[in-house]
């Protein structure tokens, strides 16, 4: 399984609706998400950017702009957060996005997403 992704020397944490991840750096952020949930990797996917399944909304930075992306074509970064998931992505990691722990201060003003 660890063919599927960039080589990396640390894990990274990134933040995806209000929850911690740690994620090989270096590594899209779909693989990223695969590393925490396997069961990216029997999702709808194309891996290429045609399908759209796994769109994303994501800040570079706590309090910076919303951006769109395909989580297939954008290299997750440390301190990333993903605020919003495609409806694909978001069934593939339900079982991560429940055991994962909630980032401090987030269960509070946090939407449903």
């Amino acid at each position: 399984m660890s063919d599927v992704y960039e080589p990396y020397e640390r894990l990274i944490p990134i933040v995806i609706l209000g929850k911690v991840f740690h994620v090989p750096e270096n590594n899209l952020l779909l693989r990223q998400m695969q590393f925490v949930s396997p069961d990216i990797g029997y999702g709808r996917y194309c891996w290429n950017g045609e399908c759209r399944n796994c769109e994303v909304v994501y800040r570079r930075q706590e309090g910076g702009p919303e951006l769109p992306a395909l989580a297939c074509r954008v290299k997750g970064q440390e301190l990333m957060q993903v605020v919003k998931l495609a409806f694909e992505v978001k069934y593939n990691m339900s079982e991560a996005l429940t055991a994962a722990e909630e980032v401090q201060g987030e269960a509070e003003g946090r939407g449903a997403g």
